[in-house]
């Protein structure tokens, strides 16, 4: 072997062991950050398909500027070994373009790896929603972009700064475009809101982000390609790859900064004790969003507000109890989803107007307290404790029977100390009604006294008498 082919062989084992040192940092790191920053973003005990996407895609924007950094240190270190492609016949764009590819694959294999372990816990969580395939890939374009990027910088302004100003340029980018602020937020690496249940993402939108990144990336690529061989034929491709960008950023516009749109969904029902219905991603909030309800609507039965069907709608609907359905809104299976359901519920009884313009501050105190009956609650103190005494020491069923003569004062806010008097407890024990009984008030203040029977009671063991002879009787005359 000649003296220049030993020296071109040594130049490439030194090439293929910066490459080996840069790879073995980047894929371990970039995993490590992407796992962290995509499962931070999942909502809690939800498994959504679509925010597992905008997690992915949001994972971008800590992820893609770690990865210009460590491109731009890779290409400073290459940049180093330049000489010894001078040795070689090859074109002095090759050398670049197989170290972008291999930065590129690093990357891309960081963001597969963080793209399972998402994928593995919606999985896990009980899937709902549509899976975007292009959500990932758009992801993906975009962390392409940074390495491009950042590779680039490193190769034209090798300088050992170079590498902290690429990871601030981008996360600068990505950080001043706040999510669901204008269209400008969708331009990669985009910023996505969460995606609430009832909807789902645009898949125009992801695929105008993706053009947007292929298009950026085949225009740097070309242009450095250029500007290495002194090739000026380059500009007709890279005119061509601005002229998709440009396709992308008119469709990103025009979608005025929405990502989603509403979704039809098919809910998960729970048919006993209470007919329960919700979003299929929260089919495992069932059983206690139902075993919470059914007291509730126990207690209403009978009323102008009582309902046997509990179903979530989207957020855009207002709660309310109509029609025998308890319309209730629901995020996220975070502790006490259950006891603020009931709680839409709750409110969703009274009028808001008329409790606003109300006058009367006891009526607010009156009303906390059949509130706190109606969601089982402890009794708050009041300043009427014979009230609230008296309405603790009511039966369930005579509470029940109570609510359903005086549930329009209730909704209206308008209870007063007269709705807690004995007498409106039982409703059938009025003054007219003692009357057509035969009794008084007297009788009624003592409800469980019993007076001795004046009529004659018949002595069981005297009933089988000898024909003839009358039986013995006790209580009364013979």
């Amino acid at each position: 072997m000649s003296e220049l082919g030993r020296v071109s062989e040594l130049g490439r084992v030194l090439r293929l062991d910066a490459r080996r040192t840069a790879l073995l940092l980047a894929v371990p790191a970039l995993t490590a950050i992407g796992t962290v920053t995509a499962w931070l973003s999942l909502g809690p005990n939800v498994g959504y398909w679509d925010n597992s996407v905008v997690a992915l895609v949001n994972t971008v924007r800590v992820l893609g500027p770690a990865a210009a950094a460590l491109a731009a240190w890779a290409a400073l270190r290459e940049r180093r070994l330049d000489f010894l492609r001078d040795l070689t016949t090859r074109s002095p764009a090759t050398g670049a373009l197989h170290d972008l590819a291999l930065l590129a694959a690093a990357a891309l294999a960081a963001y597969g790896t963080v793209t399972v372990v998402i994928a593995a816990e919606t999985l896990m969580r009980g899937e709902a929603g549509r899976l975007h395939p292009l959500g990932a890939v758009a992801g993906a374009a975009a962390l392409v972009l940074h390495v491009v990027l950042g590779y680039l910088a490193g190769r034209l302004f090798p300088r050992p700064p170079t590498a902290v100003a690429a990871a601030a340029v981008t996360c600068l980018w990505a950080v001043s475009r706040p999510p669901g602020s204008s269209w400008w937020s969708l331009l990669p690496p985009a910023a996505l809101p969460q995606v609430p249940l009832f909807t789902g993402l645009r898949t125009r939108v992801l695929a105008d982000q993706t053009l947007w990144s292929l298009g950026l990336i085949a225009a740097l690529v070309l242009a450095y390609v250029g500007w290495a061989t002194r090739r000026a034929a380059v500009a007709v491709p890279v005119a061509a790859a601005l002229a998709l960008t440009a396709v992308g950023t008119a469709g990103l516009r025009s979608s005025h900064g929405q990502a989603a749109a509403p979704a039809p969904v098919a809910l998960a029902c729970r048919e006993w004790p209470l007919t329960v219905c919700v979003h299929p991603a929260l089919r495992d909030a069932l059983p206690a969003l139902s075993n919470a309800a059914t007291p509730l609507a126990a207690r209403l039965a009978g009323t102008p507000s009582a309902f046997n069907r509990v179903e979530q709608r989207p957020e855009r609907e207002p709660a309310r109890v109509a029609g025998g359905v308890a319309v209730v809104h629901l995020r996220d299976l975070s502790p006490g989803f259950e006891a603020r359901a009931v709680r839409q519920i709750q409110d969703a009884l009274v009028d808001g107007r008329a409790c606003a313009a109300s006058l009367d501050p006891a009526a607010a105190e009156y009303r906390a307290l059949v509130d706190a009956w109606l969601l089982g609650r402890e009794a708050p103190a009041i300043s009427d404790r014979a009230a609230a005494r008296r309405f603790r020491a009511w039966r369930e069923e005579t509470r029940r029977a109570w609510l359903r003569r005086h549930y329009t004062d209730y909704r209206h806010c308008a209870l007063g100390p007269g709705h807690f008097r004995p007498s409106s407890a039982r409703p059938g024990l009025t003054r007219r009604g003692l009357t057509r009984r035969g009794l008084t008030r007297r009788d009624f203040a003592r409800p469980y006294q019993t007076r001795p029977s004046r009529r004659a009671v018949v002595h069981p063991t005297r009933t089988m008498a000898r024909p003839g002879v009358a039986p013995r009787t006790y209580g009364g005359t013979r």
